[in-house]
């Protein structure tokens, strides 16, 4: 961790570096990035004000690891995990064409209610993807679909170095290494584990 900067600057650091990603994928897969997409501006203000409210010190944290953004939820507004009803209560800022994923961000306030409340659990933890990025695969009807960045081996070998890359660096933040904590007992709980041996 840079001890001269906040926790909060080095999330939007990152949040930089993903906007300048120019990572290309096979036909029929494509990268999902809110950090350089129509509404850059948008999620600019809303990561902001999101992480300078909650993230604004030098604290330790510990990390917690989903797999990767849906393309219509945190995948468009740059905050992971977050419903666009409490991201709008928390910064005043509205996303266009934001769909609420009700059980993942309701068993998340679940866990932060019963934690002590948003600012105790932020000041603990941070949160974010395996891939930061989200993924979205088009069907054999033409439409978009949320893929995971394990569900295809090609794209998970194309993805490894951004992967890992980007887990560095947010270690680099000032995580407490000590434990991950990581959201699905399956296949990205696997990937983690093995990723972590290595």
């Amino acid at each position: 961790m840079k001890k001269s900067q906040t926790f909060a600057k080095q999330i939007l650091q990152f949040n930089k570096t993903l906007s300048l990603n120019t990572l290309a994928l096979p036909a029929g897969f494509k990268l999902i990035n809110p950090y350089n997409g129509n509404q850059k501006d948008q999620v600019n203000k809303i990561t902001t004000a999101f992480y300078q409210k909650y993230y604004n010190d030098t604290k330790p944290r510990r990390l917690i690891l989903g797999s990767s953004p849906a393309r219509q939820g945190s995948a468009v507004t740059g905050v992971p995990f977050e419903d666009a009803k409490h991201l709008q209560n928390e910064t005043g800022i509205f996303i266009d064409k934001f769909h609420i994923n009700k059980s993942s961000s309701g068993f998340l306030y679940d866990v932060i209610n019963e934690y002590g409340g948003c600012q105790q659990f932020y000041s603990d933890f941070y949160m974010n993807f395996v891939c930061p990025l989200g993924i979205a695969k088009i069907n054999a009807n033409g439409k978009e679909v949320n893929c995971n960045y394990y569900e295809n081996k090609k794209i998970q070998a194309i993805l490894l170095p951004f992967i890992i890359e980007s887990i560095r660096n947010q270690i680099n933040f000032g995580i407490d290494t000590s434990i991950c904590y990581c959201i699905g007992s399956g296949e990205n709980y696997a990937f983690l584990s093995k990723l972590n041996e290595q």
